[in-house]
């Protein structure tokens, strides 16, 4: 059996706002430092055998201030990066539904097959996200290689592997929140995740502005 902390990165500066990001890269804000900072001394006694990030900035600033701490290495994952949107990437929620209205109510009905309109980047799927991100998770822990991980990235990234936990299809609408630097703890058996504990944010308590869960439902 393996552990895995799955982590949600700190707060942007487009978190704070309900911008898109998707697969732009964008940084950790002030506020997503401190809490990246707290997240790392909450987790400093905990034993990690090996901690993975997503390429993007927002991702891995989180990550090395875990690994930092502890002298450790952040093993580059580039599948555990966010849904690509398309389109929609760079644009605040209240916009997508005014310049992309059929595309907007395809993302709101949950369909797993809608593809949005390009952008910078070709759209995924939510099929193909889902398949992309659970794989990669599935593909770390099933290496033999750690008791215990530390996986850190992105909202959809969580959703998709709490869904997955649970056997929850995508049609059902998500009432579990996704904060900024939580903690999700999952494990591993070989075949399945399972999920022991769901959004712990105690680390931020004493921040003045706690965690954001801006995602979209």
């Amino acid at each position: 059996m393996t552990e895995i902390l799955l982590i949600r990165h700190g707060e942007t500066a487009w978190n704070a706002i309900k911008r898109l990001q998707g697969h732009l890269d964008i940084p950790l804000n002030a506020e997503g430092q401190r809490q990246a900072a707290a997240l790392g001394k909450a987790l400093a006694d905990e034993k990690i055998d090996a901690i993975f990030s997503s390429d993007l900035m927002r991702a891995r600033q989180t990550a090395e201030a875990i690994a930092k701490p502890r002298g450790m290495a952040v093993q580059i994952e580039p599948d555990l990066r966010e849904r690509c949107y398309g389109a929609f990437e760079g644009m605040l929620y209240a916009e997508i539904s005014q310049r992309y209205p059929e595309a907007y109510a395809a993302w709101k009905a949950r369909d797993i097959d809608a593809r949005f309109p390009p952008g910078v980047h070709i759209a995924e799927t939510m099929r193909e996200f889902s398949t992309r991100s659970i794989a990669a998770i599935a593909r770390i822990a099933s290496s033999g290689k750690y008791r215990k991980l530390a996986l850190v990235a992105h909202g959809g990234v969580l959703e998709c592997a709490y869904r997955a936990a649970h056997g929850m299809d995508f049609a059902q609408e998500r009432t579990f929140d996704i904060f900024n630097a939580s903690v999700n703890r999952f494990t591993w058996d070989g075949r399945s995740l399972g999920l022991s504990h769901w959004g712990d944010v105690a680390h931020l308590e004493l921040l003045e502005n706690g965690a954001l869960d801006e995602i979209a439902r």
